[in-house]
């Protein structure tokens, strides 16, 4: 992913106003990202624990999505849960059911769609081994790196569309 700024998040979200998309907290590091190993740049609102967010090039153009994250999951410890993403697993709290508001009309009425993510929305860093994780985690695979990126890409893209549908 190539470097975005702070005023192109805000202006890539598709499932929040542009109020909102104002007031949310942007990641204050942006110029230390990796970007060159992300596919996607996700985050969790540190001063709201219940959100997060995530923004991605798609056929270049930017698109953020709002999420939430429930709080009657924080704190439920599961033995071992996959990323429907990067097909990583994690002990613990490590994935969450993530909920998007759909966009427009439906997303006003309460309408949402869910996805099991890395809680830490840290996807393309374990997919290239830049981020720890526990022995087992990931699954030995034949797809190369690329074909590995494209597929978490796909799940993504697929969930965004059912988003803005």
């Amino acid at each position: 992913m190539r470097p975005v700024s702070e005023q192109e998040i805000r202006a890539s979200f598709v499932n929040c106003s542009k109020g909102e998309a104002k007031r949310l907290s942007v990641p204050r590091e942006l110029d230390e990202q990796p970007w060159g190993d992300l596919d996607f740049l996700g985050w969790r609102d540190l001063s709201a624990p219940e959100r997060s967010y995530l923004v991605v090039e798609r056929d270049g153009e930017l698109v953020g999505l709002a999420l939430r994250y429930p709080a009657r999951q924080r704190g439920q410890f599961q033995q071992r849960s996959m990323c429907s993403l990067c097909l990583t697993t994690h002990p613990r709290s490590g994935v969450a059911l993530m909920t998007a508001p759909k966009a427009g009309q439906a997303g006003r009425d309460g309408n949402s769609v869910g996805l099991y993510l890395c809680a830490d929305l840290a996807c393309s860093l374990y997919l290239r081994g830049k981020k720890d994780l526990p022995p087992g985690a990931r699954f030995e695979e034949t797809l190369t790196l690329d074909e590995q990126v494209a597929r978490t890409l796909a799940k993504l893209f697929a969930f965004m569309d059912m988003v803005t549908a």
